[in-house]
């Protein structure tokens, strides 16, 4: 029989077991690849600023049918740790995802929240990459590049931006928040660690990207402890990734500056 005294140091064990477990098989080891990427970076003859992150990609930009294929596999496969907190989540609190706000019962309200939040962070960041990138600590990044106008090419990087929104708000927020709360963290040290991760698994882009995202995670935490609302922050991160990817190829191709 399990001593009462000795439940809640278990439990709280189990949650961070299965934090980690979770961060494993999505965004955590991400942030592995990421932390390799930027050491080959670094160990390169070339300047971190002379060199080029690409996202988005064509897989086959021969044969368009099969590369849009690759592209929606690998967003529904994205998607699958998102199913995995919430699965996680909803043992304990069948009224999941409504506790943690990933639903359509506030629209307005989530819409526009999300998109001045997305004004609030999208604008000085676009000033803080293109100041990252001429200190030399930030590479190139190139948003998109899917291979040529292909009829697909814009609805596949919006889908791409909702799932990036949806994956690192749902688990970088909504469910990590709960499970290190019920580990006993202090609010602070959720919001900070989260905001670590979040940052790791962008630097492969350099360390502006790293800086970036981490102090976006510090806002899109410390709003979330407010107001236990998840939809706003996909809301805004989809609103910032569509705003990259869909803009920056239709503007590359016209300006050097990016």
């Amino acid at each position: 029989m399990v001593d009462p005294a000795d439940a809640y140091p278990d439990a709280m064990r189990r949650h961070l077991t299965e934090t980690w477990l979770v961060l494993g098989v999505s965004l955590g080891s991400s942030a592995v690849y990421a932390l390799l990427r930027i050491v080959d970076r670094l160990t390169r003859r070339e300047a971190l600023s002379q060199q080029t992150a690409t996202m988005n990609s064509s897989v086959t930009p021969d044969r368009p049918w099969l590369d849009v294929t690759y592209q929606l596999v690998g967003i529904g496969l994205a998607l699958v740790p998102v199913l995995l907190a919430l699965h996680l989540l909803r043992r304990d609190d069948p009224d999941e995802p409504h506790t943690m706000g990933f639903d359509l019962r506030r629209p307005l309200q989530d819409v526009l929240r999300g998109a001045g939040l997305a004004a609030l962070v999208g604008i000085p960041g676009l000033g803080f990459y293109l100041a990252a990138k001429a200190a030399g600590i930030n590479t190139t990044v190139a948003a998109a590049n899917l291979e040529g106008a292909a009829w697909f090419t814009v609805p596949v990087l919006v889908l791409a931006a909702a799932q990036n929104a949806v994956l690192e708000e749902v688990v970088m927020v909504g469910y990590l928040f709960r499970r290190w709360a019920q580990a006993g963290w202090t609010p602070w040290r959720v919001i900070v660690t989260s905001a670590l991760i979040r940052g790791s698994y962008h630097l492969y882009q350099g360390f502006g990207g790293f800086i970036g995202n981490a102090v976006m995670g510090l806002l899109f935490g410390w709003l979330y402890t407010r107001t236990k609302r998840v939809m706003p922050l996909v809301v805004a991160h989809t609103i910032l990734d569509v705003v990259a990817f869909v803009g920056y190829a239709l503007v590359e191709p016209h300006v050097s500056w990016l």
